[in-house]
């Protein structure tokens, strides 16, 4: 089993330009973001009576398994990952009550805008996305911004 560092280094190999890191720092958390407003506006259907005691979602469903592959890799990841998650439901939960238009498109509309960033970042730093390797990558960019932005450890370089 490859460590958080490990991962956090294999992800940083194909995020060297700083375009494409700076492009990365705010579409991920979008991208993030954003999933969990299309899990939320996932209709509840058999929760529907757990949601009226719980307030369960298939936003909150999706991440206890997410939550625990980041706590497998650590504790101080998985509890970070666990407050933006908290910040994301917050966040979505607040537009779905103010907004007149729909969670889903709100949201769809952020995930294709942050992807397109996504891959012209790529194309600047001429390398493929780290997900065409392993899509576990795509959970280990919000560890990466996490671990460079928040924990200040980056061990890549800036083009």
């Amino acid at each position: 089993m490859k460590t958080l560092q490990t991962w956090l280094d294999e992800y940083g190999d194909s995020h060297q330009n700083r375009t494409n890191k700076t492009i990365h720092y705010i579409c991920v958390p979008l991208i993030y973001y954003s999933i969990v407003g299309l899990l939320m506006s996932i209709p509840l259907g058999p929760l529907k009576n757990i949601d009226q005691v719980y307030h369960v979602n298939w936003a909150i469903i999706t991440l206890i398994p997410v939550l625990f592959f980041y706590l497998r890799l650590s504790p101080k990841m998985a509890f970070a990952i666990l407050i933006y998650s908290i910040t994301c439901i917050f966040i979505n939960h607040q537009i779905s009550f103010i907004s007149e238009i729909e969670l889903w498109l709100i949201s769809l509309i952020i995930f294709v805008i942050a992807w397109v960033f996504q891959f012209y970042g790529h194309k600047i730093e001429g390398k493929k996305p780290s997900f065409f390797k392993d899509i576990q990558f795509l959970l280990i960019g919000p560890a990466w911004i996490i671990n460079s932005l928040i924990f200040n450890q980056n061990k890549t370089s800036n083009k």
